[in-house]
């Protein structure tokens, strides 16, 4: 891997461990608190591409195993890897390798709704098809009463898939990284 690729991964781990800094919204009814990391996910993939964005989610990952208090709330080590969130925050690499993949797929005519698209599809849907089930068998609790408060997720999140298109295609406008590293299929 070239120098500056992983100039790139560290960064937007970087960057995950910083927006780790703004303080949770607990919610009374689930373990799970709204965040603003999935916002650093869905700008990993939509910038980096799928494999850099996905590994940077891994990079991550490993430094939460680590025991770095860098997950929202101050959380860290590997105990929440395996507590109520593991699912949501196991998914990440993968929402950020798919929205990668698509804006990579997309990328000679994406526009900023495709990119919206993308991060929903990748960035709310994938996590919360992976998130749910696992806060389900953990908590014991049954999975519709998990899916229902996963619904307060949305609206904040729909907001965080928009501003990470907006981001997105201001950075390919100014400083492609995507075009420069990858090819891609017309």
């Amino acid at each position: 891997m070239k120098t500056k690729n992983m100039m790139y991964v560290a960064l937007f781990a970087a960057i995950m461990c910083v927006l780790g800094f703004l303080p949770p919204i607990p919610l009374p009814y689930s373990p799970v608190p709204i965040t603003v990391q999935t916002l650093g996910v869905m700008l990993a993939g939509g910038i980096l591409g799928a494999r850099l964005g996905g590994l940077s989610l891994v990079v991550f990952l490993l430094i939460v195993a680590a025991g770095a208090p860098v997950l929202s709330g101050g959380r860290g080590g590997f105990s929440v890897l395996i507590g109520p969130s593991a699912g949501y925050l196991w998914s990440w690499p993968i929402a950020a390798f798919l929205i990668g993949y698509f804006t990579e797929r997309f990328w000679h005519r994406l526009t900023l709704w495709k990119s919206f698209a993308i991060n929903v599809l990748g960035g709310i849907l994938l996590i919360y098809s992976i998130g749910v089930p696992v806060l389900a068998m953990i908590t014991e609790m049954p999975l519709d009463k998990a899916a229902i408060s996963a619904v307060t997720y949305i609206p904040g999140d729909l907001i965080k898939a928009f501003i990470a298109a907006y981001v997105a295609m201001k950075m390919r406008s100014m400083k492609p990284i995507i075009e420069k590293d990858q090819k891609y299929v017309a």
